[in-house]
């Protein structure tokens, strides 16, 4: 049984007016095509049950945009909302009616700013906004704003923390949100931790409400900044944690380690901590738990060689401080994941099962911050 014919000569009239994307409303029976003018609507008269009567619909579309009536092959659902979509075929997947192949679309490599618009008009949902923000011809176009304050808009009613940081670091990476908005959103962190660690995540060295700098800072400043200059990674690791800057990121990730939400936000805030202190890495092996890291950093300022022997010996008063980021460069997933992988605790709870790991590295915060150690 084929489709009604009012209902197929409808069809062919929308396609013929340079259609440039398909929005199929299953509840309302409806067709709506977006052209560049207008938005044009068809309502739908099945003549057998309706769900097989929207499967001939899709057949018809898929018919004339690709040349084949199997539809789009949701099968390959994984595949696609991987970004693994690319090529002219882009726009032809916007006149098939098939949510999987807008996702795609959203995914997708080769999506242009145009092709984004046309996305958002199908299916205007969080989750497309976030792929397409990935996108770097989104983001320089002034679309890219609009997905960006959508997302804003919508991320109090977002219930997952992972996906609150992701949006954060999503909006602040692309350089879309004006000075206001930005501060209104770190605000929001003081009741929702997960708002702040989007913030270490996308700009460690650029957080709102700065601390001062560490009290060794100035005084040292000069020398840590030559060697840096001279190409001691170490040495400007230890400028950057001692500067205003770097005492905000301790000041904020602390916050963070001490009120952990789940372990996968505890995870990612371990991830951030591993890719801050990069550059301590390479003078320890990695460790698997906090002890072998004090052990190793102990052995490593006995026996200083390289960048740590120069870093020593220019700034010798600082060297609990250099002590202090080698244990913190080994802060990493791996550190927690005996832990976090046997249980499903949050909050509180899961705060108390942390502590052999954390309160270690909340005594090298101290020494970094300048504060005595309890």
């Amino acid at each position: 049984m084929d489709l009604s014919s009012q209902d197929l000569l409808r069809l062919n009239v929308l396609l013929a007016q340079d259609c440039e994307a398909i929005r199929i409303d299953e509840s309302a029976l409806a067709v709506y095509g977006l052209t560049r003018d207008t938005e044009a609507a068809v309502p739908l008269h099945p003549n057998c049950r309706p769900e097989q009567y929207l499967r001939r619909v899709r057949e018809f579309l898929s018919s004339f945009a690709l040349g084949s009536p199997g539809g789009y092959p949701v099968y390959l659902q994984r595949w696609t909302r991987m970004g693994q979509t690319k090529g002219s075929q882009l726009a032809k997947l916007l006149l098939l009616g098939e949510p999987e192949a807008v996702v795609a679309v959203a995914g997708a490599p080769d999506l242009t700013s145009e092709l984004a618009r046309r996305v958002w008009w199908c299916q205007p949902t969080s989750d497309n906004a976030r792929r397409m923000l990935s996108r770097a011809a989104v983001t320089q176009s002034g679309f890219g704003a609009e997905l960006a304050h959508y997302l804003i808009e919508h991320l109090p009613f977002e219930t997952d923390p992972l996906t609150v940081i992701t949006t954060i670091k999503l909006v602040l990476d692309t350089s879309l949100l004006d000075a206001p908005t930005r501060q209104r959103l770190w605000n929001r962190g003081t009741h929702r931790n997960a708002y702040h660690l989007g913030f270490l995540d996308a700009s460690p060295d650029d957080l709102p409400d700065p601390r001062p700098g560490h009290p060794g800072d100035e005084m040292h400043r000069t020398d840590l900044e030559q060697l840096s200059a001279g190409g001691n990674a170490l040495a400007g690791l230890l400028a950057r944690v001692l500067s205003s800057r770097g005492q905000t990121f301790l000041a904020v990730s602390e916050e963070q380690m001490r009120h952990p939400l789940d372990k996968f936000a505890t995870a990612h805030l371990f991830e951030v901590l591993q890719r801050y202190f990069g550059a301590a890495h390479p003078f320890i092996n990695p460790c698997t738990n906090v002890a072998q890291a004090y052990a190793a950093a102990r052995t490593a300022i006995e026996a200083p060689k390289g960048e740590l022997k120069e870093l020593l010996a220019a700034v010798p008063t600082l060297s609990r401080e250099v002590e202090a980021v080698l244990v913190l460069g080994q802060a990493r997933e791996a550190l927690i994941t005996p832990i976090i992988a046997q249980t499903t605790a949050t909050g509180t709870l899961l705060r108390r099962k942390l502590e052999p790991v954390v309160t270690p590295l909340l005594a090298e915060y101290a020494v970094l911050r300048g504060k005595e150690v309890s």
